[in-house]
């Protein structure tokens, strides 16, 4: 069954753990106890209705303030689908968590308020969805009901959206007017939206198209250990572990490792101790090969005449995480690029991007909390990468504290410094 992974975002008080609650209400993948026990504390609360946002907000922290704070992961499935629902903040001051959220999501759905419209916090997170290359993005008109149903509120706001969204790379954008309180438009048709005659939410997430999303041309293999029994059973038994993060890999195939260069052949491949016939993104597999090459932890199997770029020196974007530390030319920090560990010196500052209004602030001497940047980075060996937009996973890593071991910066590669 296929998973689609999709993170929720918009401003404070759009009612995106409403709405995730919602969803996993009317699909019937909530547990009783879990139930009766949200029911017992809306009423404690004084709520005049069942609040399903509870099931989301599981800090107390997060209940005392009716807002979420950190990210938070909810599983459900469907006869067509399998989920993974990434609740994020919509307070300024946790866009990190919206970042880490949205990073492996395929889809991005951003709530809005029909009172109160287009924000700068939604905004934000569409910038923020673009610049992590999410494929899908959809806008939720929520809280229909406290405007009456007024189809003409939904079409200003989804007209200022798409006006907006026309400086952004969004492939694909879907318009849906909701109310998640009474279950308008998630699960089932509303009656009372007689006007809108598109699909409902739950349909669009168990139909939209994800498996093209992937890179399905450009092997990409990233080994992660070496599988060496040592046992009589097996004696010349050597296989390399790892996830293929693009293409698709077959017996047979010829593949090159980096950074040696030299070439082989695919011997066999063993998802969990079984032969498979080809693997593809995301799998996680064993691969044999025909010849004994000298490969470890962080090299990297590719098509010979299609390989990633390998260089030391990198143009990114970084999205800023940590409080106390900032990114400034001649920082050092240590970088996690796939299974190759590295430390790196920041050696330019370009610019600091301002977020709502996607001008540039090339006279910023560093990036803080939540700034995100275009810089120029020198590690200390060799990466094998490729351009974010052509591949998020082997486009992307993270920057850590050498000090704290802390992740402080999230990074979408460019291409090489020039």
């Amino acid at each position: 069954m296929e998973l689609l992974r999709f993170a929720t975002a918009g401003s404070v008080d759009d009612g995106k753990s409403t709405l995730i609650g919602r969803l996993l209400h009317d699909t019937r993948s909530i547990l009783e106890d879990q139930l009766a026990a949200v029911e017992r504390t809306s009423r404690a609360r004084g709520d005049e209705y069942v609040n399903l946002a509870l099931l989301l907000d599981g800090l107390k922290a997060e209940r005392e303030q009716g807002i979420t704070i950190d990210v938070a992961y909810r599983y459900f499935a469907t006869a067509r689908r399998k989920f993974i629902i990434a609740d994020t903040p919509g307070h300024l001051q946790y866009t990190r968590n919206m970042v880490t959220g949205a990073s492996t999501a395929d889809l991005a759905l951003i709530l809005v308020d029909a009172r109160k419209g287009v924000l700068e916090q939604t905004r934000r997170h569409a910038f923020i969805a673009s610049l992590l290359r999410v494929p899908h993005l959809v806008l939720c008109v929520n809280k229909m009901d406290l405007v009456g149903f007024d189809a003409a509120v939904f079409e200003s706001i989804r007209d200022e959206f798409r006006r907006f969204s026309m400086k952004l790379d969004v492939a694909d954008l879907t318009f849906i007017p909701i109310s998640a309180l009474g279950g308008d438009n998630v699960v089932t048709r509303s009656e009372r939206m007689p006007w809108y005659e598109g699909s409902t939410l739950l349909h669009h997430l168990e139909n939209v198209h994800i498996a093209s999303d992937r890179n399905l041309i450009h092997v990409r293999f990233p080994v992660q250990g070496v599988i060496r029994p040592m046992s009589t059973k097996y004696p010349d038994y050597r296989a390399y572990a790892g996830q293929v993060l693009g293409g698709v890999l077959r017996p047979g195939d010829e593949v090159m490792a980096l950074p040696s260069g030299f070439t082989t052949r695919v011997k066999s491949l063993e998802l969990a101790g079984r032969p498979v016939a080809q693997a593809f993104p995301p799998m996680s597999v064993n691969v044999s090969l025909a010849e004994e090459l000298d490969i470890s932890r962080g090299d990297m199997l590719c098509r010979p005449g299609n390989p990633p770029m390998v260089g030391q020196d990198l143009d990114a974007m970084v999205c800023w995480l940590a409080e106390g530390v900032c990114l400034q030319p001649g920082a050092r920090f240590a970088l996690k690029h796939t299974t190759r560990s590295a430390r790196t010196q920041v050696k330019h500052l370009h610019y600091r991007l301002d977020i709502n209004t996607l001008s540039r602030d090339e006279k910023s001497p560093k990036l803080g909390l939540n700034d995100i940047g275009r810089v120029t980075l020198r590690t200390t060996v060799p990466l094998f990468f490729d351009e974010y937009r052509r591949n998020r996973h082997t486009g992307s890593f993270i920057l850590i504290d050498e000090a704290t071991n802390a992740t402080v910066g999230a990074g979408m590669i460019n291409g090489p410094a020039v």
